[in-house]
């Protein structure tokens, strides 16, 4: 019986050699660039998560030891004012001894993709979450979306250094990475793509756009395994606003727009005063941390981000007096934190600022009869995206970023026109963009130390 012969295949010389250069050619390939996207977005994702996991239960335990400081003897609170000295004085030592963990991190993102500053990734990512974690859980006014972003951005510049990839690949894929960062800290995905078109100035093209969505969209998936899909702010159905409401709108647009001017400057004259003060930066972050206790003991709401502030004003009828004091707090707690050069960003305050002063407004149109009961929670919406417009100067993100953190997309018009508003006045007004400003500034001060890129 004959068997069917065994063909044994003896590869060629130059099979290997093929096999190479097809796996470098596939490896070169637009395909493999948004690969290396979604696995930069995942890992920036679960990273990220850690950080907000960290955060939350900060967010936790604050509230209850300032209503044990208010029963304890004052010695207690003597304690903890030293301990809390001691971490200022620990996170102004990171701050000085490495100048690009600093604030919310999104203008040395910007300047490292312009080529203007240099981030070395390795001993800057893990600072960046420790200090952000001390500092947003101590209670300073500052948000942890700012540095979700430099975070993420850092996962993958080490990703990308680690496997030696070429700088062609880079600015897209840093840019990307920056994306996740804020889809991650939000559940935002579209407006992380979104910020990194309009705010990290991405140069638009399918390549870059399908980067932007794979890390973006994955960084999602990753923070959702632990935090659900729900939208951050669990807000109660909102009805979209009659069109008698829109000179009302405009008018909330142009008010944001003049005190989100005076938001910004809060910022540069808190970083001036601490400046013409020659107050040492290891000093710095020891004066809002002091400031943080009689605030966190009397005007608590005034401290930390501002998330249990924004989802309560939603559910709870608070006086005008009161919104009027915690606005004029946040503004400027948020400057004095920021001035100090802790580390944290201005994302989760300057919403703050946004809802407090559109629930102010609705409140006042409410009590004037214009507008019916229940209707100032879309006052409240609408200040937030057209605060942020702004500040940021990002109007079609904050339009984003607001219908996902809310999860309502009913008020989509209402929220274009209140931006709109904001955008247009804050250009005819010529207040810059705070990140490009705050960019400026930090280039500044690195020029005089001798410690810019370049």
């Amino acid at each position: 019986m004959d068997y069917p012969r065994l063909i044994h295949f003896t590869p060629r010389p130059d099979s290997k050699g093929r096999i190479k250069r097809t796996l470098d050619a596939w490896y070169a390939s637009r395909l493999a660039v948004i690969v290396e996207s979604v696995i930069i977005g995942l890992a920036a994702g679960f990273v990220i998560a850690g950080f907000r996991f960290a955060l939350r239960q900060a967010d936790s335990f604050r509230p209850r030891l300032y209503d044990a400081l208010k029963t304890f003897p004052a010695y207690w609170t003597v304690l903890w004012a030293f301990a809390l000295a001691a971490l200022g004085a620990a996170l102004g030592l990171a701050a000085r001894r490495f100048p690009m963990i600093k604030g919310s991190g999104i203008p040395q993102i910007k300047g490292s993709l312009t080529g203007r500053m240099a981030l070395a990734w390795a001993p800057e990512l893990p600072l960046k979450l420790i200090t952000g974690i001390a500092g947003l859980g101590a209670g300073l006014s500052l948000g942890r979306e700012g540095p979700s972003i430099q975070i993420a951005a850092y996962v993958g510049i080490g990703i990308l250094t680690l496997f030696r990839r070429p700088r062609a690949e880079r600015k897209v894929l840093v840019s990307a990475a920056a994306a996740a960062g804020l889809s991650a800290a939000f559940n935002a995905p579209l407006a992380g793509v979104l910020f990194a078109l309009e705010e990290m100035r991405l140069r638009f093209s399918p390549l870059s756009l399908a980067c932007a969505m794979g890390s973006s969209i994955s960084a999602a998936a990753a923070a959702s395994f632990f935090f659900g899909q729900a939208p951050v702010f669990d807000f109660r159905y909102v009805a979209p606003l009659p069109l008698r409401h829109i000179p009302w709108i405009i008018l909330l647009g142009i008010l944001c727009a003049l005190l989100g001017d005076v938001f910004k400057r809060s910022l540069y004259l808190s970083q001036d005063f601490y400046q013409k003060l020659r107050i040492h930066q290891i000093i710095r972050p020891i004066l809002p941390l002091l400031l943080s206790i009689p605030l966190g003991l009397y005007l608590y709401d005034s401290t930390g981000g501002g998330h249990t502030v924004i989802e309560s004003l939603s559910i709870e009828n608070r006086t005008l007096q009161t919104l009027m004091t915690l606005f004029v707090g946040k503004l400027l707690f948020t400057a004095v934190s920021y001035g100090s050069g802790a580390s944290g960003g201005i994302f989760l305050p300057l919403l703050t600022c946004g809802a407090l002063l559109g629930d102010l407004s609705g409140d006042l149109l409410y009590k004037s009869g214009f507008i019916a009961d229940g209707q100032n929670l879309n006052y409240m919406i609408l200040g937030m995206a057209a605060f942020f417009s702004a500040v940021v100067k990002a109007p079609v993100t904050g339009v984003a970023l607001i219908l996902e953190m809310s999860g309502n997309f009913n008020h989509l018009g209402s929220l274009v026109l209140a931006s709109l508003a904001a955008f247009v006045t804050s250009e005819l007004i010529a207040s810059p963009p705070v990140y490009a400003a705050l960019l400026e500034r930090m280039l500044a001060g690195l020029r005089k130390s001798g410690n810019a890129a370049g």
